[in-house]
């Protein structure tokens, strides 16, 4: 269990190692910019507030790096979308080859659930593909395509017009990481390496348990895509979906009865998610956070996370 921890909290690092690629680009002509140091701990505490707050306390992390930072929130909107497009990606994609793998599993469906189960497989890899090309029209995210978005919203009121063309400007400028092929490949790198320690943690944890110990690796990674789909799901300080699925795939795929799957789900939800909170609590404590005072972002675009 104390791998599965330490692989955890190493995770949560590599995103503030992500999140310094994708600032690269901003940094030219700064003075003092943020370190390594504060984009971890600007991490640790934003993902503390979606703990405590929901998904709605997924807006806490850019806020906090574009304050220390000294960029605009919305260049650190981009790189927060970067982020979760990169996460979905790694995400279908083992959860796609995991179900199209089915057959070669220890669960054993009946015919029309293993069919289900294959095709979603496949709109998995789809969903995937779909990913990507987003991914890829963001990194054209400028030039004629702001001068075109620019033109269709010339219709609104001036004052509003401006705002959302100064929007557009410092979330182009958020997506210069994606532009540069060595920045690009980081990217790459550090999301797949981060989701083979995840993937690392989750067969720790369930190494620790009887039922779960004979599982291999094919069940366990279509244990964590159901996981993360389910992780949308984020009730505030409870967690929920991810609870939820775990539970399900655990007693209808793998036959554990529904006590020692419940314990699981909760033992798998804190090593994952709430391990953080008492770093992310001494951090904003020790920066003279108010909690109360990051409420009235909770209010500002998120999305899907994972």
């Amino acid at each position: 269990m104390s791998a599965a921890l330490a692989l955890i909290l190493v995770t949560y690092f590599g995103r503030a190692l992500r999140w310094e690629v994708m600032l690269r680009p901003l940094r030219e002509g700064m003075l003092n910019p943020a370190g390594l140091w504060d984009i971890f701990s600007a991490t640790a505490i934003g993902f503390t507030a979606v703990v405590l707050f929901g998904r709605a306390g997924e807006p806490v992390r850019p806020y906090l790096i574009a304050k220390k930072q000294g960029v605009p929130f919305s260049s650190q909107v981009a790189a927060w979308v970067v982020e979760r497009i990169l996460d979905l990606l790694m995400v279908l994609l083992i959860f796609g080859v995991a179900l199209t793998q089915i057959s070669h599993s220890t669960i054993q469906p009946g015919p029309r659930m293993r069919l289900v189960l294959q095709a979603s497989g496949y709109t998995a890899g789809l969903a995937g593909a779909i990913s990507l090309a987003l991914l890829l029209a963001l990194r054209q995210f400028r030039g004629r395509v702001q001068q075109r978005l620019a033109a269709a919203l010339s219709f609104l009121p001036e004052r509003f017009a401006n705002r959302i063309g100064e929007f557009m400007a410092a979330f182009e400028e958020g997506m210069q990481s994606t532009r540069t092929a060595w920045f690009a490949f980081l990217l790459l790198l550090y999301t797949v390496v981060e989701w083979m320690l995840i993937a690392a943690a989750v067969w720790c944890v369930l190494q620790a348990f009887p039922d779960t110990r004979g599982l291999g690796l094919t069940e366990v990674v279509i244990l964590l895509g159901f996981v993360c789909f389910g992780s949308v799901l984020q009730l505030p300080g409870v967690g929920g979906g991810m609870q939820i699925a775990t539970v399900l795939v655990l007693t209808e795929f793998y036959g554990i009865s529904l006590e020692a799957a419940s314990g699981i789900a909760l033992v798998l939800w804190i090593i994952t998610f709430v391990v953080i909170v008492p770093l992310g609590l001494v951090m904003a404590f020790h920066e003279g956070i108010k909690w109360r005072s990051l409420r009235h972002i909770e209010g500002s675009p998120s999305g899907f996370g994972l």
